[in-house]
């Protein structure tokens, strides 16, 4: 069975203000933070995550709670439980440290934390970041990652809500095809 080291990237808020107290002390390291709520991982998000590591030393993901994914994605989401999602993301080679966070914008994540980066990834413009002022007032920089697919979870799921119900009723129709071509054919025979 693998080692499951990525575990310990799995952070609070409180202990990881601590570790970026020493990190910055041992030398001027350079944090990175971006948030999300990750629901079903794609390349998109992969890209996203690697392109923010590359402007710092340091990777911080703040990961959307179950509850605060709920209070603005609507009732049905998250798809995966917030402890699924932060093991996925801590997994990753280009992230040092994850947490969830109950709040629905990540500005008590950035005010504590300070990051000399906040990243966005997608359409974003920076006028439109909640965050952004925040990060402007103690003199941190914040970044967006263009896209470099198309992606949205959201497009994702209603595809997955509108196909599958139809394509299950064409299996459905299928089998009753078949079963009926069973009932014929051993009908067939007997008559014989």
């Amino acid at each position: 069975m693998k080692s499951k080291k990525y575990k310990q990237k799995i952070r609070k808020r409180f202990s990881l203000k601590k570790i970026l107290d020493l990190e910055k002390k041992k030398g001027k390291k350079k944090i990175v933070f971006t948030n999300g709520v990750f629901d079903i991982f794609h390349v998109g998000h992969l890209h996203y995550l690697q392109e923010s590591k590359k402007l710092g030393d340091i990777l911080i993901v703040g990961i959307n709670s179950d509850k605060s994914t709920k209070r603005f994605k609507g009732p049905k989401r998250p798809l995966v439980n917030q402890n699924e999602r932060v093991e996925i993301i801590a997994a990753l080679d280009c992230v040092d440290f994850a947490f969830v966070f109950n709040e629905t914008t990540a500005e008590r994540s950035i005010k504590f934390l300070k990051p000399d980066i906040y990243t966005k990834g997608g359409d974003h413009k920076i006028e439109n970041i909640i965050e952004a002022p925040l990060v402007f007032s103690y003199g941190g920089e914040v970044k967006v990652i263009p896209a470099t697919e198309s992606r949205s979870v959201t497009l994702f799921i209603e595809k997955i809500l509108n196909e599958i119900p139809l394509k299950l009723d064409q299996s459905l129709e299928y089998a009753k095809l078949k079963l009926r071509s069973k009932h014929e054919n051993r009908t067939t025979k007997k008559a014989r």
